[in-house]
């Protein structure tokens, strides 16, 4: 099936694509509707984020499957206490009216990302405020790297997994967006469901290798993740094989040999989460499709100094 989506993933001769990550995490809060705006408003036109339902059924923007205590404040402006309650377990309702503007910097993820901006009154979005958004005129050319989070407790629950997708599908299709998604996560049988239900949309398989430990303050995906670990398994080679369209690994897993794989193979390379300016400068020298990173502008600055762009947008500027 032809994917015309999956052009605005593809890198070519002297252009490496941007995907801010939940935004532009390095600098303003995470998953929110100003950090995309601000993401967007950079010129950065593909975003990458996560997406987790709740009890009665919203798909909602947020990374981890319990509300982190280090990032949501209660409507009194206090940081959660306790027992950090699990988003599958809250309707929209307990959710809606939450502030996630900042972090708490004297937690161990705040102080990851001490240049990140303090808002007051950033609320967690539904999938479909971010659909309805980049539906609008102005944003005709954004696309979407949606992951869909998989439940660790409801993995062997092929009955909650297909309501998920399904539900999530019918987000993006409401808006006409289902040529400007791919279908993104760690999870390949979930993936496997996405194929299934909305086959118009190309599938993007997140990978990470066990020898590397969950960042602070973030659930890891171990649980959901396929073993990747037996002896001469080329992964570019079981992307393939699962009819995958994008490999997403963690960039300090990503070897030149691999990618040059994937090449052959005809698969799209975009690294996660790159950050820091030799690490962004190595996946500019191994010649991946896309860089996804916290600090789009820092990539940008990197692409510009060695003679690369993002965008055909900026092709034509320079």
């Amino acid at each position: 099936m032809h994917f015309p989506q999956l052009a605005a993933f593809t890198g070519g001769d002297g252009l490496i694509r941007v995907i801010g990550h939940r935004g532009a995490r390095g600098i303003m809060p995470e998953n929110t509707m100003e950090g995309f705006a601000f993401t967007l408003n950079c010129g950065v036109r593909l975003l990458e984020f996560d997406v987790v339902m709740t009890r009665d059924g919203v798909p909602v923007i947020t990374h981890n499957h319990s509300l982190t205590g280090s990032i949501v404040r209660d409507q009194a402006g206090n940081w959660l206490q306790g027992e950090e309650p699990k988003v599958s377990d809250l309707d929209w309702a307990d959710l809606e009216n939450l502030d996630v503007g900042g972090l708490d910097g004297r937690s161990d993820y705040g102080r990851r990302f001490p240049d990140q901006a303090f808002l007051y009154g950033a609320r967690i979005p539904r999938l479909s405020d971010l659909c309805e958004l980049i539906a609008q005129p102005d944003y005709q050319d954004v696309h979407l790297m949606l992951e869909i989070k998989s439940d660790p407790d409801k993995l062997k629950n092929t009955t909650a997994r297909a309501d998920v997708v399904a539900a999530v599908v019918a987000e993006v299709r409401a808006l006409g967006l289902t040529q400007r998604t791919l279908m993104h996560s760690f999870d390949w049988t979930l993936l496997a469901e996405c194929k299934k239900q909305a086959p118009e949309m190309p599938t993007s398989y997140l990978t990470q290798l066990p020898d590397n430990a969950a960042d602070i303050g973030e659930d890891h995906a171990a649980p959901a993740s396929p073993d990747l670990t037996k002896a001469g398994v080329s992964v570019p080679d079981l992307v393939t094989r699962e009819a995958g369209a994008l490999w997403c690994p963690y960039y300090l897993d990503v070897t030149a040999a691999q990618v040059a794989r994937a090449r052959e193979l005809g698969l799209r390379v975009a690294v996660w989460t790159v950050n820091e300016v030799a690490d962004i400068d190595r996946m500019i020298g191994l010649g991946v499709d896309a860089i996804v990173t916290d600090y789009p502008g820092r990539v940008q600055r990197r692409l510009l100094a060695q003679g690369f762009v993002w965008s055909e947008q900026a092709v034509l500027a320079r």
